[in-house]
């Protein structure tokens, strides 16, 4: 008979059985139980990493390989964290072999808090190798959550080589999906730079860190897993199951994030998103994902709230050479690879994919291959996904951060938010206001700038060229050595400089080397004449790379120095030539002279040319026309530090010069630089450099968007294509074919300091507007037939009406040096330079180039404009590219409007087709002759040539290939022999 009812010992035995496992838990961390870990042997170690083999006893050559990589902030236990959940013995189990990577705790390491992203890299990939020679075989690799994400980048770092297959548990690739607690992204971003730069980069995220942060992603399940354990403390065997579990979780299981790991973690792949968009650095190499070619396994948990969905299947999207398959699970993170999830299909669907790609059984069940195309966006479009706590955050432990980058991406983005907008003018603001500041007298120039980033971010990246990357640091210690060098020689503040070089690393060290000393920089063009480009710039001196050496050499009397191509010991065998590899920098005393960046506003610093022949022209560029060059593009294109900007266009273009290297500079961008460009390789550059913004002269990438698809080109990261004088037709073209890239057409006066900008998609082939910050422009009235300006009130020029024909002048600044200003033109005593090209402005206050003053057709009916009739038969699908010129006729002095067309490949053109295009354009300025040719040439740097074309004269009478319009101006006509003797006897 009992004493008491069990209604009281019941309870009293749960609060003894409750308090002594209590106790147990204070005292040892948690309840003692009888698992022990999984069995394995040390099968190597390194200073970053052990390489754990577990059953290595029991291993067979024969199975496949699996090499295991536990994300930085938990411990290699993940995979082994109970005996019923361990990843490592279903593996074995199911006939695989494996293997797993071992950081260790960094704390608890010598130098461990010290070490880098890429020590960890090249830790993994280390262990690949090893893995290898013990096998024999090519590795699986596979990793969770950050884990994951090392799998992508070594796989990218090796090309493949010796990867059988990647497979990844919640891994994400586009960090941009989800921000902390809905708060502003441009917000996020600069949370993130200035974690990776303030704190990380000096102290590490302790174990602790990343385990509250881990439960503060979600409060509520945190609180009902602890509840539950402690309503369930008295029964100890319910408890014990999932003891080590709760023990990895509430502490064994997480170690320190060494804080430059960290800092680079969230400044590459954080704020900049480059698993993505590409370009991410490991040491100085640049990698990207579209390299990977080898299978990939992505296991997504469907309400994963750390790595969510749409984030870790962007990997389609990274790498559009894989193939990708997913393993879609109803799971969170962390049940991915630990719990009854993991045991009954993760691990075991691995374990069968391993099979599969080694070609020892079936593709297991569950798996999807993933389509490449539109259908394999991470989310459909137009569609927001629910604001998350950013996985930068859950990695750092509550600390980290996420960042959308506005202008970039998938069509899912095209569309731009208020946010992206405000992002974009906190960016320019402070651009345009310092440019507002500007006075003749401030020290502003190239050297400067660059002299500024890298006192604001020495360790950034700031050059990219050959897939290596340099930091400012870097860059500026090479300028500094050049400028050294030319010290050495002679150069001087003020001298004038010839530099004739091909796009390298060099030409940028020595012209803004130049630029640090005060010199003058004159940019002579490899193609063009030397000697006359030399004359007209006042060069007594010209520093050249190697392969153009003898071309300077040739000049005579003007003395060649060599730079570029290597330190080492060459015989030039060229006379008056001098080698500066071979000067020692740390050898030459600095005179008491020179002070670095003396460059004022109005001082001259470059000097570049334009036309051919007898026509070459000299433009005198001062630091104020390339700064303002240089910040208007930076802020009309929004450029960050999160930007590529990927210059393809030469040195010694405007383009490449003041608008390519200047905005990369001034926006804080990296600089890629290509030579030469080539259409096949465009891709794979952009990829491997994470491209965001490229940039073109006139018509550039019309073999891009003619050839046939890449790879590399499908998701790609570029935003935003940036140049000048592309034409209309070709624009169109290049925006659908690579939406939702945008293309942003400027116009800039070298000399008058002008810079117009069209910022809109709404219209194809207009300058746009001028550029805050840039000096007024307005339109003077100009009669094309007299060839003179247009008189009004007083004397006074005219300024133009909507749609009226007129000259682009600039308003001159204050010490305004470059050329001779117009005076007294709409009001006493101002002053004003001609830009030398006809515009016209629209009611909406847009600007249309319409021609170059020279390059007026003077027809019997009246002046003849060549860009409309380039943009009206450009408009044509069948027409690829177009250009218009005068042609001479025997009986008159006036001249007559000809068009010359390429075809498009599988198009015709007819007189019909040619009536309509040009119905928008007046009788008196639509062509009289239009006709096919084989090839429009192209300079160096991609303008159409005409000079050609009209050294050849009339074109034949061939129906098929040349019409002319007919004496009432409305339609065309075949060309015929007659109607060909007619026209060019001036008859009409």
């Amino acid at each position: 008979m009992e004493l008491l009812p069990k209604t009281i010992t019941g309870p009293i035995g749960r609060i003894g059985a409750a308090a002594q496992n209590a106790l147990e838990v204070a005292r040892f961390g948690g309840l003692t139980t009888d698992e022990v870990p999984s069995p394995y042997e040390v099968m190597a170690e390194a200073r970053v990493y052990r390489l754990r083999r577990y059953y290595a006893a029991a291993a067979a050559a024969a199975r496949p390989a699996i090499l295991l990589v536990p994300p930085m902030m938990l411990a290699a236990e993940i995979y082994d964290v109970s005996p019923a959940t361990s990843a490592a013995t279903v593996l074995h189990e199911h006939g695989v072999d494996p293997w797993v990577v071992d950081f260790g705790a960094p704390e608890r390491q010598e130098g461990g808090l010290e070490r880098t992203l890429a020590d960890h890299v090249l830790a993994v990939s280390d262990a690949v190798d090893r893995v290898r020679e013990f096998t024999g075989r090519d590795v699986h690799l596979a990793g969770y959550s950050q884990g994951g994400m090392f799998c992508y980048q070594v796989a990218a770092y090796r090309r493949n080589d010796g990867l059988g297959s990647l497979i990844t548990f919640g891994s994400p690739v586009d960090t941009r999906l989800g921000m902390p607690f809905g708060i502003p992204e441009e917000f996020a971003s600069g949370l993130a730079g200035l974690l990776a730069d303030r704190v990380f980069r000096v102290r590490p995220l302790p174990a602790w860190a990343s385990r509250n942060g881990f439960r503060m992603l979600d409060p509520v399940k945190s609180a009902r897993s602890r509840l539950e354990f402690l309503m369930q403390l008295h029964d100890r065997e319910a408890l014990l199951p999932r003891e080590g579990q709760r023990r990895f979780l509430e502490g064994d299981g997480w170690v320190a994030w060494p804080g430059p790991a960290m800092a680079d973690f969230l400044r590459q792949f954080v704020a900049h998103n480059r698993m993505l968009e590409g370009g991410f650095e490991i040491g100085d190499r640049l990698l990207t994902l579209a390299d990977i070619r080898c299978p990939i396994l992505s296991v997504v948990g469907t309400v994963d709230e750390i790595a969510p969905a749409g984030g870790v299947r962007a990997i389609r999207q990274a790498a559009p050479r894989a193939d990708v398959y997913e393993l879609a699970l109803d799971a969170g993170h962390f049940g991915l690879v630990v719990g009854s999830t993991s045991t009954k299909v993760t691990w075991p669907t691995v374990a069968g994919w391993a099979r599969w790609r080694d070609g020892e059984g079936d593709m297991p069940a569950g798996l999807t291959e993933v389509p490449d195309g539109p259908g394999g966006d991470a989310a459909p479009a137009g569609v927001r996904l629910p604001n998350r706590v950013g996985y930068g955050l859950e990695l750092a432990g509550g600390v980290g951060s996420g960042i959308a980058r506005s202008m970039v991406g998938t069509a899912r983005r095209a569309g731009r938010s208020m946010r992206e907008l405000t992002r974009e003018a906190a960016g320019a603001l402070p651009r345009l206001a310092r440019l507002e500041q500007i006075q003749p007298g401030t020290r502003i120039s190239l050297g400067l700038l660059v002299e500024e980033r890298m006192h604001h971010a020495p360790d950034e990246t700031m050059f990219l060229f050959e897939d290596r990357a340099h930091s400012a640091r870097d860059v500026n210690e090479r300028i500094d050595n050049v400028v050294r060098g030319l010290i050495s020689v002679g150069v001087r503040q003020g001298e004038h400089v010839g530099v004739l070089m091909g796009t390298r690393p060099s030409a940028l060290a020595l012209i803004t080397a130049l630029s640090r000393i005060g010199a003058v920089a004159v940019l002579l063009r490899p193609d063009g004449n030397t000697a006359r480009e030399a004359s007209l710039g006042q060069v007594r001196r010209i520093i050249a790379d190697p392969e153009r050496a003898l071309q300077a050499a040739g000049l005579g009397t003007i003395h060649t120095f060599v730079l570029g191509g290597g330190g080492g010991p060459r015989d030039l065998a060229l006379p008056l030539t001098t080698d500066m590899e071979q000067i020692d920098p740390g050898a030459v005393t600095l005179p008491a002279w020179y002070r670095p960046n003396p460059g004022r506003a109005s001082d001259l610093a470059f000097i570049l040319f334009t036309g051919e022949g007898d026509y070459v022209r000299m433009s005198r560029v001062t630091n104020r026309r390339w700064v303002t060059s240089a910040f208007g593009t930076a802020s009309s294109a929004a450029l960050s530090g999160a930007d590529t900007v990927y210059s393809v266009t030469p040195l010694y273009h405007p383009s490449g010069l003041m608008m390519s290297i200047g905005g990369a500079i001034a926006g804080g961008a990296r600089l890629a630089m290509a030579s030469p460009f080539e259409p096949s390789q465009f891709w794979d550059e952009v990829r491997r450099y994470g491209v965001t913004v490229a940039s073109y002269t006139w018509t550039l990438l019309h073999d891009l968007v003619e050839a046939p698809p890449q790879p590399g080109e499908r998701h790609h990261p570029v935003r935003l294509f940036i140049g000048s004088g592309m034409p209309r037709g070709l624009w169109r073209r290049v925006q659908q074919r690579f939406r939702p890239a945008r293309v942003v057409e400027f116009y800039a006066s070298t000399e008058t300091g002008a810079v117009l900008v069209n910022l809109r998609d709404a219209k194809p082939g207009a300058m746009g507007r001028p550029l805050p910050g840039s000096p007024e422009v307005r339109l003077a009235a100009y009669d094309a037939e007299a060839e003179q300006l247009i008189l009004g009130r007083g004397s006074f020029v005219r300024q133009c009406r909507t749609d009226e024909v007129g000259i682009l002048v600039a308003r001159a600044g204050p010490g305004d040096l470059t050329a001779t200003p117009m005076r007294g033109v709409f009001a006493r005593d101002d002053a004003w330079l001609s830009t030398g090209d006809l515009f016209r402005r629209d009611a909406d206050g847009d600007y249309w180039r319409l021609d170059s003053v020279q390059d007026v057709i003077h027809t019997a009916a009246g002046p003849v404009f060549t860009a409309p009739i380039r943009d009206a038969l450009g408009d044509l699908p069948a027409v690829d590219l177009a250009v218009a010129y005068g042609l001479p006729v025997r009986a008159a002095a006036e001249q007559l409007a000809v068009a010359a067309v390429t075809l498009r490949t599988g198009h015709d053109l007819s007189a019909e087709l040619l009536s309509r295009a040009v119905a928008e354009l007046p009788r008196t300025g639509r062509p009289a002759v239009v006709h096919v040719v084989d090839e429009i040439p192209v300079t160096t740097w991609f303008r159409p040539l005409t000079r050609p074309l009209r050294d050849a004269g009339m074109p034949a009478a061939d129906g098929s290939r040349a019409w002319y319009l007919d004496r009432g101006g409305r339609r065309y006509r075949p060309l015929t022999g007659a109607a060909r003797h007619r026209l060019m006897d001036g008859a009409g």
